[in-house]
């Protein structure tokens, strides 16, 4: 009823037999006879000095900053200077385009003119009406505006020299 109880012992034997065998016909038998030992690479020791240094990363600020600012705005036509060189205080260091600035100038050279000849207008104005107001043929009231206006002319041509040394500096 119960054949297959196991293996037989000759079964077991044949198996393992035929295992030991089937490795035992490898043929690297001639690669193992051929291979040979490795080569191994000498050297020299000898003492020499050994400087011990440190490098860390870290970032460094100048104790003393130049900033270069322009005092006026407009084209460069040419650099002064030569980059990395040492400048003297006061030196140039470019130069730029004049023509807006002449421009300015003589802009504001005409407005001062005018308006001297407006004060020198006013000033005749209440010159001529100072004998007038003693015999009564212009008002109090005119007189005072004329006078009023050449204050404001006196000014305005204060206010135009002004504008001329503006625009001088910046030519």
């Amino acid at each position: 009823m119960n054949k297959i109880r196991g293996l037989s012992p000759l079964a077991a034997v044949l198996m393992l037999s035929g295992s030991f065998l089937l490795t035992g016909c490898d043929n690297n038998k001639s690669e193992q006879a051929a291979q040979q030992p490795p080569a191994v690479g000498v050297v020299t020791l000898k003492t020499e000095p050994l400087k011990i240094s440190t490098e860390l990363p870290g970032r460094t600020s100048a104790y003393r900053v130049a900033e270069v600012r322009p005092q006026v705005s407009g084209i460069i036509l040419k650099r002064n200077f030569v980059e990395g060189s040492d400048v003297k205080a006061g030196q140039s260091l470019y130069q730029i385009d004049p023509a807006t600035y002449q421009a300015a100038y003589d802009s504001a050279k005409g407005d001062l003119t005018q308006a001297q000849a407006n004060a020198r207008i006013a000033q005749l104005t209440v010159k001529r009406y100072k004998p007038l107001l003693g015999t009564k043929y212009i008002s109090q009231q005119d007189y005072d505006t004329a006078v009023a206006t050449a204050a404001q002319n006196d000014a305005a041509v204060q206010v135009a020299k002004a504008n001329v040394e503006t625009a001088r500096i910046n030519l």
